[in-house]
């Protein structure tokens, strides 16, 4: 886990060849936080510290558990909130932070001395569960709500998943709470001696619960990085077949009617600028389109009604192609429409570059595989490839 964690925390740190994003520091430190805090107990780093001072992993597992969570806030705090008040909320949270591990190594140190009082450390389990109590409560509230108002899918799932994180970490914190009752008023129930040999009992609060709170909060954290340059990856490859896939309704069209295309660009190019090609394509053909008005037929309009289902959008597609591939023909002879067929509504409907995109997908099918015409002696005609 100490691995896994500083490797997540050098990928974030690390420049990508991007700007790095709002919150890289914040989201490097806690990772790396959570790393020291799991690396402390590991058995080879806890010997080499408690070599030279006794128990010392114990607070340095802490003290990195309420850095972690202080990280926390700092993301969720620069992600969510205006510069100004992330800094403002972020200064008081270091200033608390400060004051709790402070206060715990004091205390630890005067531990050491007083030959492991309980009642000193019941004070030093005081200002921890305080504070974590505190950190984790304050992102669960921020994590709910900003995952109720994300447009963003991987956002809002990472939020959720960070969120039950925090539900984990809070019987973390309800369980060193409960220790802490039991020092404080020198009850007795909980052997502090034992050491963990499952990840059940006892241990399910003390060991598996914060790991599985870690766990879920940096995964929740980190999905939106990781998932960022995958959709933008599968955004591309869309664009580049789209943008392949529209062009034999564009040739035609911009053969027909050259002045449609907006300007000469070597197509090579589609893979590193599928965004601005494919816009512009679609721009080209719904002119094309517009053009060939004057030349719509009602009459082939009404024919292949009555052949689909023009209420679907690919009954409406397919109506739309054959429109298209008659009015190309007028154009072509120079006959204007008797009876201009009105534009298609479903066209109209489309307000964004992926809507325009996937319906000229669909008619760009039809005109291909299942497009007719209506030739000179009015009788219809399969045409297309």
């Amino acid at each position: 886990m100490a691995f896994l964690l500083a490797a997540a925390a050098c990928y974030w740190v690390l420049s990508r060849g991007t700007p790095r994003p709002t919150g890289t520091w914040a989201m490097g430190a806690l990772l790396g936080s959570f790393a020291l805090a799991f690396a402390s107990y590991a058995p080879l780093v806890e010997d080499a510290v408690e070599a030279l001072v006794p128990n010392v992993a114990r607070l340095l597992s802490n003290c990195a558990s309420l850095a972690a969570a202080t990280a926390v806030l700092a993301v969720s705090f620069q992600l969510n909130l205006d510069p100004s008040e992330a800094r403002r909320r972020i200064r008081v949270r270091l200033a608390l932070l400060a004051t709790a591990t402070s206060g715990m190594s004091v205390l630890f140190a005067y531990e050491q001395l007083a030959h492991r009082s309980p009642q000193v450390y019941a004070l030093y389990l005081f200002l921890y569960v305080s504070y974590l109590g505190f950190a984790v409560v304050d992102f669960l509230v921020q994590a709910v709500r900003q995952s109720n108002s994300t447009r963003r899918g991987s956002v809002r799932i990472g939020l959720r998943t960070a969120a039950a994180g925090c539900v984990f970490a809070l019987v973390y914190v309800a369980y060193k709470a409960t220790r802490l009752v039991d020092l404080g008023l020198g009850l007795g129930l909980m052997d502090s001696r034992s050491a963990c040999s499952s990840l059940v009992g006892r241990c399910a609060f003390s060991v598996t619960a914060p790991t599985l709170a870690v766990l879920l909060i940096c995964v929740g954290l980190t999905l939106p990085a990781v998932a960022y340059p995958i959709s933008q990856a599968r955004r591309r490859r869309w664009e580049v077949q789209s943008f392949e896939a529209l062009g034999p309704l564009w040739e035609d069209l911009s053969t027909a009617m050259p002045h449609i295309v907006l300007s000469s660009a070597d197509v090579e190019d589609v893979a590193t600028d599928s965004d601005f090609l494919l816009q512009r394509r679609v721009i080209e053909i719904s002119d094309g389109i517009l053009v060939l008005r004057p030349y719509r037929p009602r009459r082939v309009q009404e024919a292949v009604q009555d052949t689909v289902d023009a209420e679907t959008v690919r009954g409406a597609a397919a109506v739309e192609a054959a429109v298209v591939k008659a009015a190309l023909v007028g154009l072509e002879a120079g006959r204007f429409a008797d009876d201009v067929a009105p534009p298609s509504a479903e066209a109209a409907s489309r307000r964004d570059l992926r809507a325009d995109t996937e319906w000229l997908l669909l008619v760009v099918d039809a005109y291909v595989n299942h497009a007719e015409r209506v030739v000179d002696n009015g009788r219809p005609e399969s045409v297309g490839a």
